[in-house]
């Protein structure tokens, strides 16, 4: 197992190779609960929207870009890093690069970050299976670490992470489609299970983490309880990867003025 010395997180040998093998890992106490106590407190304010967070920006993940914010099932915060400043180079995102170059290599960065806090007892809460490449533009060095902090206890109740080992060995992505009407109105692609798709709960406490990779399949149900499912993420690629993305335009902000995916695709991608 995995642990803290002296404030850097040292994954081991066999949580390395579960994330081969499975295409995520769960990391048991990434941050401390002083750490993540301080991390909540900016947390909340995003969600009080006492830091203002532009148009799309701040979303419905569990409905279209129409729905007012008081009926939001799944508050999603994009690129909190770049709309609070003085939040970059926090203890998770420290921590984030340290496991990020432990799983896949040297030259790693922060690509985006995102706040996705489930509100109780929304049944619809719900985030489709997908893989997360069917959201970016294809490049030649697709290494992904990312990091899904519970700022909460993650359980089955509230809607945990659910994972479907191993498919990130498959040869090609699976075929993925607009969750609703179209991406101009919601921005949540979806897939479908396979008969033989076998699906792994990951409930894990607070402070934990899971990581996963760019190709396995993965989603969580609906928070069924009375607080808040409170996620923190922060995603790493390879520098060179970042780089490209950026002359591309794509910034994974909700609020680019066009999605380089309509034009550059991946196999996957609904066109």
């Amino acid at each position: 197992m995995g642990e803290l010395v002296e404030g850097r997180y040292i994954v081991s040998d066999q949580e390395r190779e579960r994330f081969r093998r499975d295409g995520y890992v769960h990391l048991v106490g990434l941050l401390t609960e002083d750490e993540v106590a301080e991390i909540a407190v900016v947390y909340d304010r995003f969600l009080r929207r006492e830091i203002e967070v532009p148009g799309k920006d701040y979303c419905d993940m569990a409905g279209d870009y129409g729905r007012a914010p008081e009926d939001y099932s799944i508050v999603n915060v994009m690129l909190p890093r770049r709309y609070h400043p003085d939040w970059q180079g926090n203890v998770l995102e420290q921590r984030s690069l340290q496991v990020a170059e432990q799983l896949q290599g040297p030259g790693m960065e922060i690509d985006y970050d995102q706040l996705l806090a489930k509100q109780p007892y929304k049944d619809d809460a719900v985030f489709a299976w997908h893989q997360d490449m069917a959201y970016w533009p294809d490049t030649p060095d697709t290494r992904t670490a990312t990091i899904w902090l519970a700022v909460d206890d993650s359980t089955e109740a509230n809607g945990c992470m659910r994972f479907v080992p191993a498919t990130n060995h498959e040869p090609s992505l699976r075929r993925h489609e607009p969750v609703r009407a179209g991406r101009a109105e919601s921005h949540a692609l979806g897939t479908t299970l396979r008969a033989d798709d076998v699906v792994v709960p990951v409930p894990i406490r607070r402070g934990d983490c899971t990581v996963h990779n760019e190709r396995v399949m993965h989603g969580s149900g609906g928070n069924h309880t009375a607080g808040y499912r409170r996620a923190y993420i922060v995603a790493c690629r390879s520098t060179e990867t970042v780089a490209i993305e950026r002359q591309l335009g794509f910034t994974h902000s909700h609020n680019d003025a066009a999605d380089v995916l309509d034009t550059v695709g991946v196999d996957g991608q609904t066109t």
